[in-house]
């Protein structure tokens, strides 16, 4: 039940803010414990998912991800098990990011290099993690040494920014280990379909939360004013810095912790080939191995006719506000480079993502300014038992990805239950 039928009356028990994949597993996880609740998820949007995305161009015979597109930690995401219960098909093939095609740029010897380079930095990251002080990442790295770029560069795909702005401490509690594995008909597609029958009421933004009502929160939405006992808000920490959201009384707490953990900025441009059979399946490519302004090139991924160019922090930011036309030249420049001039030829854009500029969502995924890592606990806390947080932000040790978004919609419907028994 979506859109106009979701939204049948202004009281409600509870009220989820955000229909990505945070808002859908706490309106599941509510539903699935109480049944005669009345519960309405309310997204901004025109469709749900969040930053969890699936298109299907025609030119491709088969889904993109746009958005999340890699179950992390797989054997355990309890993602694998929600797309295989509804049907789809799980691609265990092992992610190529560590394979640079044909030595293409990238002959062995450096590779060795940049190999012992990298697991010099996190040897010393390991070590920061237990100094009592937080400071920049950035502040790990050798002077002069020759592969420092390329860990910004890696830095930019993990986090969405460089290692000069993300925190160290940070780094210790993250816990997703395993196998990267993809849904062959598409991560986002997984994720709508997990909340299609929830009561979501689309293209309808919160733009104010009154909780200093006596056992009531009062949502405000061009579409009127919802009342509940509760709410859960899971939109992105961009979203509640930029206080597009009025809390009434305000949250300074809340808004200092959002600021603390913006989310980085990682996009995606998709170049469609005319002769893909000349790529291998699932390769792979970095652009410049000396330059931290490089992407990341998914070639044919899962064999389907396009490369997947992958960019991150100022390079994300800077060709997003250029636009796609120079999303695709960056792109075809750096190909042409490792696979042949007249490679550019063969190629032309299909298209690229701007999540930056997607106003209900302002990014990509989080990460902790230096200082701020105990900030996650601190969005994530209650506020007087009437509102409650989540989202992957909020997520102690699985942050970025959407199994933590899953995680934490979970707890805060259990912590919203909880207080509805009390």
């Amino acid at each position: 039940m979506q859109d106009s039928e979701a939204l049948g009356s202004s009281e409600v028990d509870v009220a989820v803010v955000g229909a990505g994949a945070a808002g859908l597993a706490a309106a599941r996880r509510l539903l699935e414990q109480r049944s005669e609740l009345r519960v309405i998820v309310l997204e901004a949007a025109p469709r749900s998912g969040g930053r969890a995305h699936t298109v299907d161009p025609p030119e491709v015979g088969g889904p993109l991800d746009l958005g999340c597109g890699w179950l992390h930690g797989a054997e355990s995401n309890p993602w694998l098990s929600i797309a295989e219960s509804h049907g789809f098909h799980i691609d265990r093939t092992q992610a190529p990011w560590d394979v640079q095609y044909r030595d293409l740029g990238f002959p062995p010897a450096d590779q060795r290099a940049y190999e012992r380079a990298s697991s010099a930095f996190y040897a010393r990251l390991a070590e920061a993690q237990r100094d009592p002080v937080d400071r920049p990442q950035s502040t790990l790295l050798q002077a002069d040494d020759p592969w420092n770029e390329l860990l910004n560069a890696v830095s930019t795909y993990v986090s969405g920014a460089e290692l000069d702005e993300a925190s160290i401490h940070d780094t210790a509690h993250y816990r997703v280990h395993g196998s990267d594995w993809r849904i062959i008909e598409g991560y986002g597609r997984a994720v709508a379909r997990f909340g299609q029958d929830l009561p979501i009421a689309l293209n309808t933004p919160v733009t104010s939360i009154d909780h200093g009502w006596a056992g009531q929160v009062w949502l405000e939405t061009p579409r009127g004013t919802i009342r509940a006992r509760a709410a859960i808000v899971t939109v992105s920490t961009n979203v509640l810095a930029a206080e597009t959201i009025r809390f009434v009384p305000a949250l300074p707490d809340k808004v200092a912790a959002a600021q603390g953990l913006p989310l980085g900025l990682a996009n995606k441009v998709f170049l469609s080939l005319d002769t893909p059979d000349e790529l291998p399946k699932d390769a792979h490519l970095i652009g410049n191995v000396r330059a931290a302004r490089t992407g990341a090139y998914h070639l044919r991924p899962l064999g389907r006719p396009v490369i997947e160019g992958y960019f991150g922090g100022r390079l994300a930011h800077e060709l997003e506000a250029a636009g796609e036309a120079a999303a695709e030249a960056f792109a075809l420049d750096e190909l042409s480079g490792l696979l042949g001039a007249d490679f550019r030829r063969r190629a032309r854009l299909l298209t690229c993502t701007r999540w930056g500029q997607v106003a209900s969502v302002r990014g990509s995924y989080s990460y902790a300014r230096p200082g701020a890592s105990g900030q996650r606990a601190s969005l994530a806390a209650p506020v007087n038992n009437r509102l409650f947080f989540a989202g992957e932000a909020t997520s102690p040790d699985a942050f970025t990805t959407a199994r933590g978004a899953y995680e934490t919609g979970r707890r805060a419907a259990d912590e919203v239950l909880s207080h509805l028994r009390g």
